[in-house]
């Protein structure tokens, strides 16, 4: 039976289609009348037959954008109703104020051509260059908007542009892809920014699916700010294939299924004009086990970038998988999973450190008796060559530190099991260190905010033992999914992250440590202050995407000023915030 349905066919598949919602256990259980594509996968997800997904929620768990490619549209099923707030901080306004925060997104774009209301825009991520400020997030819309849709809605990948420091955001909609009828941007997306030559340029990446051959793929759309001040305008291209599949598997009825490319993120160096993309490759030669990999763009054209994933950047048909550029970490022997790679580089020497969480999920059944752990690898700059595949089989220095994961917690009003430790990565030129954060219970069950720095390019532990960088004043509420991106010209680091005040409560603020010393050996005790100007309460917010706030937040620091990107449920619905914090 054949696997390539085109998706003109949508308007009909969607009249044939029954729906029907499922609590139990968070499931979304959909008719089987889906636009499958030749991976196995389908425009909304459900019915998915890609053997990735068999194994998601069982053996190993993907990220938001691998929930899309499963599992599609899910409703709002908080992990837990515990202490549902009496007061809420929603607003029913059309024009709601929240201070300094700041919608990136507008509600009012959120609606299909049919008409129909969209809620759930989580996944952020943020760049900033002078004025300029992208943010790019998930976006529900495009689970029900047909290709051909105004302003590209029908992609699930959404953004906007700010022209004044991220005091406000015009939505554009989805991002471009004039082949929505055998291709779709699928979310999971990562901003970068790069001046260059009197030009502003920011890069957007995110999952990739091709419908018309089994291999998957990761694109980065090239965006390019033309004028200036008050008139500037943001326009962008069409998506450039910056990673594709590399493990394929023929059954013996002839259909083929390949490697799901998942989570990932971008890190620039500006330097010598390099795009770093790392993430994870879930194939069924290593038992979807996830093999952490890397990718890079040549910038020397900025607007059109020349990526490297041993290929020439397209996809080039059925069963002819490319090799990744670099392989960061192999596929574990006990087939334990590895997830959520992130890189960063070293602008003085072009060098870049990634790092990824080892043993997530598979964790909880006690994979090969091995340990939780947050891992970061060096790889230097003579292995980035400009060439099809890197000329390093696997990276000069890897360093392990065992952490407490917070993997198994029912976080209440977060809609998602499991919780991730994911490391966010920064590299300190002044202090000479790489660092590491994540959330982490070995103190506190609800998790707090460690950092771990290692000196760069040995990887030699700067502290004995990781660092707990929150001040505990929140009364032992939940801390989890940090972000940092950049040092600043002192070499301090600056975190931000979702942060609570009690335990027992679903109110959730964003947080930030500031002006982190990256060899610090003690916890700060006066650099936590809070970013949003009122809390979200998760457990009366309605979301048809999960996790309902996503699985990272972000934040870009320049200057002076921390750009901070999260998913805010002020509206009863969760839309991608910004906000800016002076840092001096």
């Amino acid at each position: 039976m054949s696997r390539f349905v085109n998706r003109k066919s949508i308007l009909s598949v969607l009249v044939a289609l029954t729906l029907v919602v499922a609590f139990a256990g968070g499931v979304f259980l959909r008719g089987s009348g889906t636009l499958a594509h030749a991976s196995g996968g389908t425009r909304y997800g459900a019915g998915n037959n890609n053997p990735v997904c068999a194994k998601n929620s069982k053996s190993i768990e993907l990220s938001q954008g691998g929930q899309i490619f499963c599992n599609g549209p899910q409703p709002n099923s908080p992990a837990s109703s515990l202490s549902r707030s009496s007061t809420s901080t929603s607003s029913s306004s059309s024009n709601p104020s929240f201070g300094s925060n700041v919608d990136a997104a507008s509600p009012q774009e959120d609606v299909t051509p049919s008409g129909v209301q969209m809620h759930g825009q989580s996944e952020t991520s943020v760049a900033s260059a002078g004025p300029y400020v992208v943010e790019a997030w998930n976006d529900s819309t495009g689970f029900f908007a047909p290709c051909g849709s105004p302003m590209n809605k029908e992609e699930l990948t959404g953004f906007g542009f700010s022209k004044d420091g991220g005091k406000t955001f015009t939505d554009l909609g989805g991002l471009p892809n004039a082949n929505c009828d055998t291709s779709l941007i699928e979310g999971d997306p990562s901003v970068e920014a790069y001046t260059v030559g009197g030009s502003t340029y920011f890069y957007i990446s995110s999952i990739f699916i091709p419908f018309t051959v089994p291999e998957n793929a990761l694109s980065v759309t090239a965006c390019k700010v033309n004028g200036s001040g008050a008139t500037a305008t943001l326009a962008c291209g069409q998506p450039i294939v910056a990673a594709i599949s590399s493990d394929c598997e023929t059954f013996p009825d002839g259909s083929t299924f390949c490697s799901f490319l998942d989570k990932e993120f971008l890190s620039i160096d500006p330097t010598r004009g390099r795009l770093y993309m790392s993430y994870t490759e879930f194939g069924p030669s290593t038992g979807f086990s996830g093999v952490v990999e890397l990718a890079m763009c040549d910038l020397s054209s900025p607007a059109n970038p020349t990526c490297h994933n041993g290929s020439d950047g397209s996809i080039t048909g059925a069963g002819t998988p490319a090799a990744p550029y670099f392989v960061v970490a192999p596929g574990d022997p006990n087939f334990c999973e590895n997830e959520g790679a992130y890189p960063a580089v070293d602008t003085k020497t072009g060098n870049v450190y990634v790092a990824y969480e080892h043993d997530w999920f598979s964790g909880l059944f006690n994979c090969g008796n091995e340990t939780t752990q947050d891992v970061m690898n060096y790889v230097p700059f003579s292995c980035l060559t400009l060439t099809a595949t890197s000329p390093c089989a696997e990276p000069a220095a890897t360093q392990a530190v065992n952490i407490t994961s917070l993997e198994a917690a029912f976080i209440p009003g977060y809609n998602r099991f499991p919780m991730n430790d994911f490391p966010r990565v920064a590299v300190s030129g002044p202090a000479g260190t790489v660092s590491m954060v994540w959330n982490d219970a070995r103190q506190h069950g609800t998790g707090d905010i460690f950092l771990q720095s290692f000196n760069l390019g040995s990887l030699s532990l700067v502290q004995s033992s990781p660092v707990r960088i929150n001040s505990r004043n929140n009364s032992g509420g939940w801390l989890f999914l940090p972000a940092v991106r950049q040092s600043g010209s002192n070499g301090n680091l600056n975190v931000s992250f979702y942060s609570r005040s009690s335990a027992n409560t679903a109110l959730t603020d964003v947080s930030a440590a500031t002006k982190v010393n990256p060899r610090t050996t003690s916890t700060p005790t006066k650099n936590n202050t809070t970013v949003t100007t009122g809390s979200s309460d998760w457990n009366a917010v309605s979301s048809i995407i999960v996790p309902n706030f996503g699985d990272y937040t972000d934040n870009y620091f320049v200057g002076t000023t921390l750009y901070v990107a999260w998913s805010d449920g002020r509206l009863g619905f969760p839309q991608p915030f910004e906000d800016h914090v002076s840092v001096h």
